[in-house]
């Protein structure tokens, strides 16, 4: 079979005048991370970096006038590839050593299957990707590049752009060091893969379900105004709410 080359890798909106959203429109939608730019008067922000199958700052050159951090809101691989690229690499303590050192990725749908299971909620092709970035692009030899952190979190921290700033909140349960960003004075979240308007996966070996319960009512209370979420659809408080309620049901919470 003769897959196509892609003529560019990402896709990208403007959300409003400071925020752009970024993703790879030839990903499987299970590890199609939303990536968020933050523009701020004296830093940048990256929220995730996707895959790193092609080259995010590239993709982002003409968006970036200042320094730029690069957050991880957790680490697995459609969430980190492009981190190693920034001098800037902020990541929570719980997850420091697999921004360091990744663990396994991969690009093929059978083995994502024995990892998650049949019925986490998405469709897993056999082929997660279906485009290539280049003609000399081998899916097989696919692996996330290591990227030493700049900069440790832990909740409570700040990370301040001069005129924004994005407090950490300390997520655990889709994985150990999950991390949303929240700004209170416009009630914007960025909530990793803790919450998204889609399958909520707690299937993974780092899942924690107790703590992904404790996180869902946590989030639950907060006055968000818009939820950018790592995977799927930005959506408001009402919505965040059902996403809350229908998780805690399941789980009998």
């Amino acid at each position: 079979m003769t897959i196509r080359i892609a003529d560019k890798w990402f896709a990208l909106r403007k959300v409003d005048e400071d925020i752009t959203h970024l993703w790879e429109p030839h990903v499987a939608p299970l590890i199609q991370c939303n990536i968020w730019h933050v523009r701020g008067s004296e830093r940048d922000m990256i929220v995730d970096t996707g895959l790193g199958i092609a080259s995010l700052h590239d993709a982002t050159r003409h968006l970036i006038d200042k320094p730029v951090d690069a957050v991880a809101t957790h680490t697995h691989f459609d969430h980190v590839g492009g981190h190693h690229e920034f001098e800037s690499r902020i990541v929570h303590a719980a997850e420091a050593p697999q921004l360091r050192q990744p663990p396994e990725a991969t690009l093929r749908g059978d083995i994502l299957r024995d990892w998650l299971g049949e019925d986490c909620g998405y469709d897993i092709p056999d082929d997660l990707i279906h485009s290539l970035p280049h003609d000399a692009y081998c899916p097989d030899h696919y692996c996330v590049a290591p990227a030493e952190p700049t900069r440790i979190v832990e909740e409570g921290d700040v990370i301040d752009l001069g005129n924004r700033q994005f407090e950490i909140l300390h997520l655990p349960g889709h994985s150990p060091g999950g991390i949303g960003l929240w700004e209170a004075k416009t009630g914007i979240l960025f909530s990793g893969d803790t919450v998204y308007d889609g399958p909520l996966l707690d299937q993974g070996e780092d899942a924690d379900i107790d703590e992904y319960i404790r996180s869902m009512k946590r989030l639950r209370e907060m006055p968000v105004s818009v939820v950018h979420g790592g995977h799927d659809p930005s959506f408001g408080r009402e919505r965040l709410v059902e996403l809350c309620d229908a998780y805690l049901r399941s789980k009998g919470a």
